[in-house]
């Protein structure tokens, strides 16, 4: 069971800004908005991993999504609801439809050991109780649990599913996913940015990703000289994406991005998380790199840098 709004080309994992005390700096996450917009993006994933949600309560949760919203403009909306709490996700789901978002996000429930049996249960729980069309998201490393196919499969039956974003190490699991989505009317959404002319050969619909944040311009040109039969005109464009990756992974995610927002003129507000003196010079080493490598690639800096 699927819906006809099946996502495709290119969505930002939405980074947000916050000051020391938690609150989102609204400005600079306008200005971001903004940037991501000019580029082309179709879309935002508000609350994603990128967006480090876990650091949110409900309430400050549905605040972001609320002031996302207010600032999006015309880019489509997912909401990433996912909560090892089951009332939670649902709280959080059902401001997002009040909102307008066009669909949630939904992680396999963190900490906890569950069966296959038990993701599939809290999926359909959470999705009948919300009311929006579903995209899964499966990323292992974060969640310690694997969306295995036949979960996906059985969801997709007797679900709203429209997509499922594939993140993490295991680049091949595309292939099996994008066969299955053919077969039951449901997307693959891509979290492998440095990767995505593979991914777009093997009929991915598009990609969601955290680099989307600092090089969306990128990312757009490599989707649509692929999407028209012409991928060798995105070798440039593929070229920087894979030397920003090698650039970005001397850090952790997500802080890592948040370096890479910096160089690139934005904004990146107070780490969320704390951050040891070599993580911090780590982070300085990347934007000062990447920084680099935009002036001479003629990327234009965000508002911070022209300031």
């Amino acid at each position: 069971m699927h819906s006809s709004q099946l996502p495709q080309g290119i969505f930002s994992a939405q980074w947000i800004p916050t000051d020391g005390d938690g609150i989102v700096d609204r400005a600079a996450l306008a200005a971001h908005l903004a940037f991501e917009r000019q580029a082309g993006v179709a879309g935002v994933l508000a609350l994603g991993s990128t967006g480090e949600f876990p650091f949110f309560s409900v309430e400050e949760r549905t605040d972001v999504l609320a002031l996302v919203a207010k600032l999006a403009g015309q880019l489509t909306l997912y909401a990433n609801v996912s909560d090892v709490r089951p009332r939670a996700a649902i709280e959080v789901g059902r401001r997002a439809k009040a909102l307008g978002y066009t669909a949630i996000a939904l992680m396999p429930p963190m900490f906890f050991p569950v069966s296959q049996a038990d993701v599939l249960a809290y999926f359909l729980h959470v999705a009948d109780a919300v009311g929006l069309p579903v995209m899964l998201y499966n990323f292992p490393e974060l969640t310690g649990k694997r969306i295995d196919l036949p979960t996906v499969a059985a969801f997709a039956d007797r679900a709203p599913m429209i997509a499922i974003k594939q993140s993490g190490g295991e680049f091949a699991y595309h292939r099996d996913l994008i066969a299955l989505g053919r077969e039951k009317g449901f997307a693959v959404m891509s979290g492998s940015d440095t990767r995505l002319p593979e991914v777009f050969s093997l009929g991915a619909a598009g990609a969601i990703g955290g680099l989307v944040n600092i090089v969306p311009e990128l990312m757009v040109e490599i989707h649509r000289c692929c999407t028209a039969g012409r991928p060798g005109d995105a070798a440039l464009a593929a070229e920087r994406m894979a030397e920003v990756g090698r650039v970005i992974d001397r850090l952790a995610f997500p802080p890592n991005v948040g370096a890479g927002l910096a160089a690139r003129g934005f904004s990146p507000g107070a780490p969320k998380s704390i951050l040891s003196p070599a993580s911090r010079a780590l982070a300085a080493g990347i934007e000062a790199d990447l920084g680099a490598l935009f002036d001479a690639w003629g990327l234009a800096p965000g508002p911070a840098a022209a300031a």
